[in-house]
């Protein structure tokens, strides 16, 4: 992987092109749903899409970065069946040993800045019908605590509320929320800068979860592991929070305490639209970009499935591989939205140590509503797999565990006020195992070695 060019979006957009994974839409488009409309036809395909045109605005805009493991894979060069455990061990290296990042004199994201604020030069797309206006969904927020000076990152998402505001959406339980409301108790402003057009280890830094990376650390430092050297920085030039030199677009903001505006709704991860409500008013206070910058968006599903749950499912194994004996992997479903269902694979030799696993993985991704738990025999990556363990080997009288009045995801329909009921489900086999409890297995046969005339249909 060529790490110094992964900070950059543009080479990014480069190096798919050449590997034939970059689709690129040349016909004129209009950011107001028609973008999101296209980019939703191809979710999930093993290439981006880059709108080359879009209507009203000079730049352009990628979609689907994340909504393709496989391409993720590529573009990390590393094969997609290492890539939570790639991720996992660059965070522990990260902990034992972070890397801080550097702020030098002046980058790439300062070759332009607005003289008079305008988001509406920005192409911010509309994505959903009933959202409730153009959002930034796809940017880093970094930010400083007030009372310490540690930097956060962060994903929240942002609606355009008018040239030179936003509203924010922060969630509960994130670390821009601590650090909010100190400011409050402080009677100061929050500041901090938005960054839009970054790379996956930026990405990744800021969606983290807390259970890994505390409060009193640097976050910024996760991406340096990526980056294969220190996060480059250039300082604000309207507030003293930090921007990444390297990002397409970096706006200075800041959020007045007692300040609300209504937000939403917005199509989020769960698959509903968030509802409408009143959010922190976002003052952006200077807008800086490159002279060809690229605008990168999110469409909710897989994508947003991908970005948490790589991380999600990496917080989990490193905790459950500490705490349990025999846990193998985890995978964070795209029906679950890549927050709320955990598969476990575990190789149990103990009884009861699937409980274990549950609780811990509870305890590791405070997001999830739902775990399952199944051997070692059992793809955890294939939903039907998955469904067979559990009609087969769960015990509906003993083996589905309820967590009443839990903390979990403020967006979940089930968590008002982000409290609700979490389950868990036992899907393993008894220990000691019995030989009934074996799946059918066939012997390891090489094709190759076959002559072997397959029908071609017409």
């Amino acid at each position: 992987m060529a790490e110094a060019g992964i900070r950059d979006l543009a080479w990014i957009v480069e190096k798919l092109d050449e590997i034939g994974r970059l689709a690129r839409v040349k016909s004129v488009v209009d950011p107001d749903f028609e973008l999101a409309g296209i980019a939703a036809r191809y979710e999930g395909e093993p290439f981006a899409v880059l709108f080359e045109n879009v209507k009203g605005r000079d730049h352009p805009v990628l979609a689907g970065l994340y909504w393709s493991r496989d391409l993720l894979a590529d573009l990390l060069d590393i094969e997609e069946t290492e890539m939570v455990g790639s991720i996992l061990r660059r965070i522990k290296k990260w902990q034992a040993d972070p890397v801080d990042p550097i702020v030098i004199k002046s980058g790439p994201v300062l070759e332009v800045t607005q003289n008079e604020i305008d988001l509406s030069c920005i192409p911010i797309p509309f994505h959903g019908l009933k959202d409730g206006g153009p959002y930034i969904d796809a940017g880093v927020v970094i930010a400083k605590d007030p009372e310490t000076g540690v930097r956060n990152a962060s994903v929240q998402r942002f609606m355009l509320v008018d040239k030179e505001k936003l509203a924010i959406s922060i969630d509960a339980g994130r670390h821009l929320e601590l650090y909010f409301d100190k400011a409050k108790a402080r009677g100061e402003s929050l500041f901090f800068t938005l960054n839009i057009g970054i790379g996956p280890g930026l990405l990744f830094a800021g969606a983290t979860p807390s259970s890994v990376a505390p409060a009193d650390t640097d976050e910024l430092g996760i991406a340096s592991e990526f980056e294969g050297s220190a996060v480059r920085l250039v300082k604000g030039t309207a507030c003293d929070v930090e921007m990444a030199a390297d990002a397409m677009y970096a706006l200075e903001c800041e959020i007045v305490p007692g300040e609300l505006t209504p937000e939403g709704p917005f199509g989020e991860v769960t698959g509903f639209y968030a509802g409408r409500f009143d959010k922190p008013v976002v003052h952006v206070r200077a807008v800086h970009h490159r002279q060809q910058p690229i605008f990168h968006t999110v469409i909710s599903g897989i994508e947003l499935y991908n970005m948490v749950g790589l991380l999600g499912e990496g917080a989990v194994l490193d905790s459950l591989q500490r705490q349990v004996p025999g846990v193998k992997d985890v995978f964070c479903s795209h029906g679950g939205g890549g927050f709320y269902h955990a598969v476990v694979q575990m190789d149990q030799k103990k009884h009861g140590q699937s409980k274990m696993a549950m609780a811990a993985a509870f305890a590791a991704f405070a997001s999830l509503k739902m775990v399952t738990v199944v051997d070692d025999d059992v793809d955890i990556r294939n939903a039907s797999d998955v469904e067979w363990a559990l009609v087969q080997r769960l015990d509906p009288m003993t083996d589905i565990v309820r967590i009443q009045n839990a903390f979990g995801h403020e967006l979940h329909p089930g968590f008002r006020g982000s409290v609700g009921t979490k389950v868990g489900f036992d899907a393993t086999r008894p220990v000691p195992r019995a030989d009934d409890q074996d799946r059918i297995r066939y012997a390891d046969v090489t094709l190759s070695d076959h002559k072997i005339d397959i029908p071609r249909r017409s």
